[in-house]
Formats: C-alpha cells, structure tokens, sequence
C-alpha cells in the first residue's frame, strides 16, 4: 500500500467545495482544511505510486478552484 500527501492552494471562496469533491475520491483516506501557505492537506492511499499519481493528475488538479498542488510520497523503513 503507497501513501502520499498533497497540499492544496485553491481560489479563495472554493476551499468548502473542493474539499466536498475530494472527500467524493476512492483513494482519498482524509482531508484536513489548513490555515497558512496551504489552503488544504489530502492523504491518499492507493496501491502504488502510480496509482497516487494518476489520482493528483487525473482527479484532485482536474477539480474547480484547485490552483496549485504539492504531493509528497510517504515512505516506509
């Protein structure tokens, strides 16, 4: 199982709708809203890498009001 996490920017006004779509996502385990550089954190779980991948790319950038996103990749010892 990969884990990873994505920090949202997204267009002001938009942080309660695009926290609602992405709470709708299959490899979305939790979505906190943050006060600070970022407007919002995701983890996601999936099966690999790739799958963590195709989820920011296909799914969370593709969601109205995203402007930026950051995704950082958990690892195991």
């Amino acid at each position: 199982m990969a884990v990873g996490y994505v920090l949202l920017n997204v267009a002001p006004g938009a942080e309660h709708d695009v926290y609602l779509k992405l709470q709708q996502l299959e490899s979305v385990s939790d979505a906190t809203v943050l006060f600070g550089d970022y407007d919002l954190i995701v983890k996601l779980q999936a099966v690999d890498l790739s799958s963590i991948a195709k989820a920011v790319v296909g799914s969370i950038r593709q969601i109205p009001g995203v402007v930026d996103t950051k995704t950082l990749a958990g690892a195991e010892f």
